[in-house]
């Protein structure tokens, strides 16, 4: 009986420690982390100490974090107020993923398709298919293009990267004209 009773409880403990996890995909968030979140509050998840990079050339360093075994790339940068002044503290700017255990809601996430992307998101207020820039031949790539959701009620945008028309990352960021 005390065997009986043990492994329950351990088989209770372990679906409730997998209902935990957070694997969701939005125009604000990866996981537990969101845009605009404050950096004290994704330390407590992310339980390491994020790194600012706020000088010149600097906004494409990210920092990575590891969430229930995916990597989470974060990069935080000063507050501001609205009239521009900066305030104490730091916020999230951007997120990105390369894992495929993150989804939307719409089962978007690596590994997904262009045409899925398309099907998908048709009826989407805003979105738009763009190819990219290949940094090492310094001219548009065939192989690359992205994807990208405008949420103008949450002041982001949720981008998809395809190579060979396969998502290969997905990430979230502020739209600075908002």
């Amino acid at each position: 009986m005390k065997k009986l009773l043990i492994l329950s409880l351990l088989f209770f403990g372990m679906i409730h420690s997998f209902a935990q996890d957070n694997f969701d995909l939005s125009t604000l968030r990866i996981g537990p982390f969101t845009v605009f979140m404050k950096d004290k509050a994704a330390e407590q998840f992310s339980k390491t100490k994020l790194v600012t990079y706020d000088g010149p050339n600097e906004y494409n360093k990210k920092n990575k974090v590891n969430y229930n075994g995916e990597i989470i790339e974060i990069a935080i940068m000063p507050n501001w107020d609205d009239v521009g002044q900066k305030e104490n503290g730091y916020q999230i700017y951007s997120l990105s993923t390369k894992s495929k255990k993150f989804r939307t809601k719409s089962g978007m996430g690596v590994g997904s398709t262009k045409d899925q992307l398309i099907d998908a998101y048709r009826n989407y207020p805003n979105f738009s298919v763009n190819q990219m820039w290949d940094e090492k031949t310094e001219k548009q790539s065939s192989a690359m293009s992205s994807f990208v959701l405008t949420d103008n009620d949450a002041g982001t945008y949720l981008s998809f990267t395809l190579t060979n028309n396969i998502v290969t990352e997905v990430s979230i960021y502020m739209n600075e004209g908002c």
